[in-house]
Formats: structure tokens, sequence, C-alpha cells
């Protein structure tokens, strides 16, 4: 059972008064106006996810929130001028900007798509009342009751939507660059939409780069991965050390099809990625996978539900957690599995590597099974760095932090080294250039706050 709101918070009283003078500016039809209010309304009765909701257990925003900080306005030409001068992450890639929640299609590379890609705003698609869009935005009944989502549904102002034709095999890969730019603390509520029809194929990587403010983030995708179709999705985080973040990915997956996600998170005081993903088809497949590097007092979440309904799936989730100073991690994870969902196979693990005495880590793995003819199993681990390793490298000569940066970056590499290896073939190397290069910044402030020649402990 769902617990309820009964006292508000300062940040809900403010979010109550902020959607009630933003409501009217919205984009979008009646029937879009509609949903927002009942997503609002689902959002005052069950309020900022707190402690006493069993999926947000361990990440309690009602607690952690103080403010709710104002909405982001349209960002200013010097500003887009600059963003659009700024070096590109993938060489080659179909980069889109999605800056302070709006879609800015000046900016963004949108002569010469290849055939059977179409890229639209989400705001134009709302105020046109796509019946696809809404029945999208309408979601999967397994994430009707998450508060954070309902309220990115009332607040989304803009975003990007993503067509592909039946057939069409994007060969170029279409990055999604998300900036917030205020130097004071402002809110981002954006939404994307993936289409992708039948037997088609799309590599999607998404960017998320913010200053040092403290802002406030939500950010959904959505997607309808048809029959056949194939999927692989990067998603790598550098917001502030101070921003508060929540993604939400969502799909749906047809038959014979495949879905691929990797998440790179270093940064941000308190994050979480959450996803909601539903086998409709039959024997499709799906990959989720993460690294996520924490230290100082940053708090990380993954939580996840997949629902097997078709039959002879297969899902596996590999998360690979690093936690330093009085960090926390949280990794949840539920499969479901349907009546008739049989010869489903799953695998889930979550593997943290815990750096100080004061590093966190909550595991909390399950399995709802109601099909008898299934393989599935998960498993979780926590642990310190093993000093032998240590004590062989450095009897080699290295330095006790450059041994723990060769022996943290192997654990994370088992997850690193999924990336490139679907639909985003062709952006392998800069892909991991870049996640290597993310990686190597955490270690090198890991290694200046280290003190020199103190080993790390952690506890299990």
């Amino acid at each position: 059972m769902t617990s309820h709101s009964v006292l508000k918070t300062s940040a809900e009283i403010s979010l109550s008064r902020q959607f009630g003078e933003a409501v009217g500016d919205l984009p979008g039809s009646v029937a879009v106006r509609d949903l927002r209010e009942a997503a609002f309304a689902q959002f005052a009765r069950i309020g900022l996810p707190h402690r006493r909701i069993e999926a947000w257990k361990y990440t309690d925003l009602k607690a952690r929130v103080a403010e709710a900080a104002p909405l982001a306005h349209r960002a200013g030409a010097t500003a887009l001028a600059e963003i659009a001068a700024r070096p590109r992450d993938v060489d080659g890639a179909i980069r889109l900007y999605v800056v302070d929640g709006h879609f800015h299609p000046e900016i963004s590379d949108l002569a010469g798509l290849p055939d059977g890609l179409s890229v639209t705003s989400l705001a134009a698609g709302l105020d046109a009342g796509r019946a696809d869009v809404l029945a999208i935005l309408a979601g999967l009944d397994i994430a009707k009751e998450d508060a954070a989502l309902a309220l990115n549904t009332a607040f989304m102002r803009d975003g990007v939507v993503l067509d592909v034709a039946d057939g069409a095999e994007i060969s170029t890969p279409v990055e999604i660059v998300h900036v917030v730019t205020p130097s004071h603390a402002v809110s981002v509520h954006s939404r994307g939409i993936v289409i992708l029809g039948s037997g088609s194929k799309l590599g999607l990587i998404e960017r998320f780069v913010a200053g040092d403010a403290g802002h406030q983030r939500s950010d959904v995708l959505q997607v309808v991965v048809g029959d056949g179709a194939e999927l692989e999705h990067v998603a790598v985080k550098s917001d502030d050390p101070a921003a508060l973040a929540i993604s939400t990915l969502t799909a749906s997956i047809g038959s014979n099809a495949r879905l691929a996600s990797f998440g790179l998170a270093s940064s941000g005081d308190l994050s979480r990625r959450q996803f909601f993903i539903r086998f409709d088809g039959d024997h499709s497949t799906l990959d989720l996978s993460g690294a996520v590097l924490l230290k100082d007092r940053m708090h990380a979440d993954t939580t996840l539900i997949v629902e097997h309904v078709g039959l002879a799936c297969e899902s596996r989730e590999l998360y690979r957690h690093v936690i330093d100073g009085e960090a926390s991690g949280v990794f949840q994870g539920k499969v479901i599995v349907r009546p008739g969902a049989q010869k489903t196979d799953g695998r889930m693990a979550s593997n943290a590597l815990l750096l100080s005495g004061e590093a966190e880590m909550a595991n909390k793995p399950e399995l709802e099974i109601f099909a008898d003819d299934v393989a599935c199993g998960h498993g979780a681990t926590c642990g310190a760095i093993d000093e032998m390793p240590v004590f062989y490298l450095m009897s080699r000569g290295l330095p006790r932090p450059e041994a723990e940066a060769l022996l943290i970056r192997s654990f994370v590499g088992e997850v690193v080294d999924r990336v490139g290896n679907g639909v985003l073939a062709a952006a392998e190397q800069s892909l991991r250039e870049g996640l290597d290069a993310a990686i190597d910044v955490w270690l090198a402030g890991r290694a200046l706050a280290l003190p020199h020649g103190s080993p790390a402990k952690g506890k299990a």
C-alpha cells in the first residue's frame, strides 16, 4: 500500500504553487493538460517520495529536498552559441541539444538526417495532440504509482521525439546533450520519446552537463521498441557536485527485439536512475548495466522493475558501485515473471567496492515469479579492496593510489566493456575514450584526497 503525505513540506507547497502558475503556459492540447492535472493530483496525494514508500526506502526526497528550485527559463542566444561551439564527444554523431529543458533545433544537427529518422520537439507533439505520443505518455502500469514520474509528467515542457521508420537501420549515432545553464539553482523537467518501428536499429547517447549551482533535474526517456528492432543506449552524467537528479527510463519491448542501456554516474549530490521495462513480445532480450563512482557524501540510487509478459525472453542486469568517503549507494532490482511468461531467463547482479569504513551500500534484489518454467537468479556482493593484489602491485614499484586505481578500473571495466557491442559499434572508440576520461577524473580526485600510503578500508 502506498503511504500518503499528510503534512506538506515547504518544497511540496512551492511545487503546488509553481504548477498552478505554469500549467497554463506549458505546451499541449486539452488532452495533455488533463494528463498534466491528473499527474499533479497524483503527486499531491503522494507527496515527495520518502522512506515509508518501499521503492524509495533508501532515498528520502522529502527529507533531502528542503526547497523547490524555480523553473528554468529558455536560454538566450549567447548561451546557445557558446554551447554549440563546444567540442564534440562522439565524432560524426547527430547532435541534438536540450538546453534548460527546451529543444533547440537551431543549434542541432537536423540537416541531412538519414532516411528513416525523424526528429521533432516534444512540445510540437504535445501541441498537435499526437495520439501515439499521448499513448506513450500514459505510461506502463508498473510505473503508475511513481511520484517522481508523475511530477515530470505534470511539468514536462520539451524534449526530443525520435521516430525510426520500419526497417530503417540508422548507422550514425544520435547524441542528445542535456545542458543546464543558469548560475543559480533551477529545476528542469524534460522528456524524450523514442519510437522504433519494426526491424529498425538506433544507437542513442545521452549526456547531462551542468555547472555548479545545485540544480534540480528530472528527465524521462520513454522508449517503444518494435518487433525485431534494436536500441543501444548510453547515458553519461556530468552534473554539478550539488545537483539533485532523477532520471527515468520506461520501455515496452516487442518480439525478437533488443534493448541495451548503460549508464555512468560519477558526480552529483543525490541521483536516482530508475527503470520501468516490460517485455510485451516473445524471444526478446534486455541488457541493463552501469558503473557508479561515489565519494564525499554523494548518494546514488539505481532502481529497476523488469516485467516479463512474453515468452522466452532474456534479461540481464549488472551494476558496479565504487564508494569512497561517506558516500552511499543503493541498488533495488525487481524482476516480475507474469503467468504465461514461460522460458524466461533472468539474471541480476550488483557488486559494490567499499573504499572507506564510512562507505555504505544497500542491495535489495527481488524476484516475483508466477510461471513454472523459468531460469532466474540474482546476487549481490559488498567488499573492500583485496590487499594481496595491492601488495603485489606495490612490490612492483607502484604507489598505493596507483595500485588501487588499477584495481578499481578493472572492477568497473567489465560493465564499461559492454558499451559499443551493438548498434553503437561505430562509436565504440569515442565512447570508451569518454568513459575512461570520466573515470580518470574521478580517480584523480580520489588520489588527491587520499593520504599518501594509507590503505583504503571498507566494510561489507
